[in-house]
């Protein structure tokens, strides 16, 4: 006989756990709230990406846009992102939208910030030589400076990767009817601890896809 010094809804036993996980799957919550959250965080990751990144190697290639823009980006950036959740909500309700939202205030700066940073890390002597050989500043940018900042970008996105699972789990907690987040709130109000870890595995799990899929790439880019 196991002697249990500790109860279940103080730290679930490891039978526990695998009860939960079993039901989970069984009921196919587990795959419905983590393919709700993938979607939320992929979204998330996107639209800010289609913001920052452009926008980055504006600003990392034009000394005068960046001075336009950096009294902005200086006041928005220290910005918790679960500090939109009110504002979120009040725009667009509860839902898959407003985690959507939040994450894209959480990822949006280091992704920006990162592509600034890779712009002006570009070695001089490739702009030089791209202007040498005729290129304008539209080919400049795009031939020369986009691809050199490449690594760093990724680099900014797996950065954002951490910060989206973040900001998703919170925004599902309050702004979302599904999601792992909001798996997380429900099983730990009713202190069903096993499959309060088995949404905390998931969320680590999907982690743990996203640093592979970019270590995988930014490998392939170096190398």
């Amino acid at each position: 006989m196991v002697l249990k010094l500790v109860p279940d809804y103080v730290i679930p036993s490891p039978v526990t756990v695998i009860t939960s996980g079993y039901d989970l799957v069984i009921t196919g919550r587990l795959f419905l709230d983590t393919t709700d959250t993938l979607f939320k965080v992929i979204s998330g990751l996107i639209i800010a990406s289609i913001v920052a990144i452009p926008c980055g190697l504006l600003m990392g290639w034009s000394k005068k846009l960046e001075e336009m823009t950096k009294i902005v980006v200086g006041v928005l950036r220290p910005i918790p992102p679960l500090a939109w959740i009110p504002f979120s909500i009040l725009w667009f309700g509860i839902g898959t939208v407003p985690a959507i939202f939040i994450i894209f205030m959480g990822c949006v700066f280091p992704i920006l910030i990162y592509t600034i940073d890779g712009v002006k890390r570009t070695d001089k002597v490739l702009v030089e030589a791209g202007e040498t050989l005729g290129a304008n500043s539209y080919q400049t940018l795009t031939k020369v400076i986009f691809p050199s900042s490449i690594p760093t970008i990724v680099s900014g996105l797996k950065v954002a990767v951490g910060i989206a699972l973040m900001c998703t789990v919170s925004a599902e907690m309050i702004a979302s009817d599904k999601g792992l987040g909001h798996l997380i709130l429900n099983a730990s109000q009713l202190f069903d601890t096993g499959a309060t870890v088995i949404g905390m595995l998931a969320i680590g799990v999907i982690g743990l896809i996203f640093d592979y899929i970019f270590n995988k790439a930014q490998n392939r880019i170096f190398w």
